[in-house]
């Protein structure tokens, strides 16, 4: 295993905390500034939101520079981002930090996967995306729940100077493990090129599966801390546990995603797409049995991660000449599915649908990822025995 990877992995470690801890501490945020619930949400949301501008726009802006700086550069927006959150006097200002952080969560994410990827045989590449995504899975494991213990005994604030001081070791790993690989007039990644990706339909499909199939897990995720004490009965101080509990399925399906999907990417997808709509359902219905929420919780980490490394892999394959601004781009879409569901899981508790309608919404647009999915796979497979049967003519002529 290349040391390097470690060192995404860290980095993925504080990138993955800025983004989940902000859910198990939603409720501390909203009353510190005293707004609602819903506009506490808007911090997942703008956050989601702010990483598909950073994926694209600081992707393609860094498209021609050497990827180990662009790395280092990114992780000191993040500090700074971090930084600004925990001082944030009102609002507005933790508002404006959560989204100089996320600026480089897309970017970073998107670079990482690349780099990550040509540091082992073509082979195992889905495992060692799947590896560096490790750090996003151990920072729900570890990270989310731990920081949320710390912020409800200091204050949130404490925790974000905790992930801005995480965010100063991930830079120092990357500076020192990641290799600096320099390239000829023939690798320099070029922008057309970059951007002559999204020429392929199924680049297209991929992104709408990855904005779908994650963004149902996440919308019904987004809003845990209010299912957890409202209606499945859980003191504010269990939620930390349980979101240890949810992570644990994280680790657990991030790492057997990583191996299925090195075997067959769209069949490992359909699986779990089904499975995970038929999850969020079951855990929306049985929601007020604190028994049956903890085991649904563990299932819906276990294969709402299980597609994230599937998912990373196949829009990469299908702009294999290509990757670097179509992973980027990926990583934009698991946020638009972020804000996605985050935003319609607030529409339906606003509506006065109660703190289960956010799970029955994931399910729904999970079960939309399935039919996109089952949608692109056909069209792969009729692409293929096309490009056969044109094989076999020219091999007969």
């Amino acid at each position: 295993m290349p040391a390097g990877l470690i060192a995404l992995a860290l980095g993925g470690f504080g990138i993955g905390l800025t983004e989940f801890v902000i859910t198990g501490l939603l409720p501390e945020v909203a009353a510190d500034y005293g707004v609602t619930e819903t506009t506490a949400g808007w911090l997942v949301t703008g956050y989601a939101l702010a990483v598909i501008v950073g994926a694209l726009g600081l992707t393609a802006a860094t498209t021609r520079l050497p990827r180990k700086p662009v790395l280092i550069g990114l992780l000191v927006l993040f500090v700074i981002g971090n930084t600004l959150s925990a001082v944030a006097p009102v609002y507005g200002v933790m508002m404006l930090g959560r989204v100089i952080a996320a600026l480089c969560h897309g970017a970073f994410f998107g670079i990482g996967s690349v780099v990550a990827s040509n540091m082992v045989a073509k082979e195992k590449r889905a495992s060692a995306v799947a590896l560096m995504f490790t750090g996003l899975t151990a920072s729900n494991v570890l990270g989310v729940p731990f920081g949320t213990l710390l912020g409800q005994a200091l204050g949130w604030r404490a925790t974000f100077w905790t992930i801005a001081a995480i965010g100063v070791v991930a830079l120092v790993g990357v500076a020192v493990l990641v290799p600096t690989v320099r390239s000829t007039d023939a690798t320099v990644p070029s922008l057309r090129r970059e951007l002559g990706a999204f020429r392929s339909g199924q680049v297209w499909l991929s992104l709408g599966i990855t904005v779908l199939g994650y963004g149902g897990m996440f919308g019904a995720f987004t809003y845990i801390a209010y299912t957890l004490t409202s209606v499945s009965g859980f003191s504010s101080s269990a939620v930390p546990w349980l979101l240890i509990v949810f992570g644990v399925g994280l680790f657990v399906g991030n790492f057997a995603g990583g191996k299925l999907a090195s075997r067959s990417i769209d069949g490992t997808l359909l699986v779990v797409l089904v499975v995970l709509t038929v999850v969020l359902a079951v855990f929306a219905a049985v929601a007020a049995s604190p028994v049956l929420t903890v085991i649904a919780l563990v299932l819906m980490g276990a294969f709402g991660f299980a597609t994230v490394p599937a998912l990373q892999t196949r829009v990469m394959q299908y702009a294999d000449h290509a990757p670097t601004l179509a992973s980027g781009a990926n990583i934009a879409a698991f946020n638009l599915g972020n804000a996605l569901g985050a935003w319609i899981g607030g529409l339906t508790i606003a509506a006065g649908l109660g703190y289960t309608s956010p799970i029955w919404a994931g399910a729904g647009i999970t079960a939309a990822a399935v039919v996109l999915t089952a949608v692109a796979a056909g069209a792969a497979r009729r692409h293929h025995a096309r490009g056969a049967v044109s094989t076999g003519s020219v091999a007969t002529v």
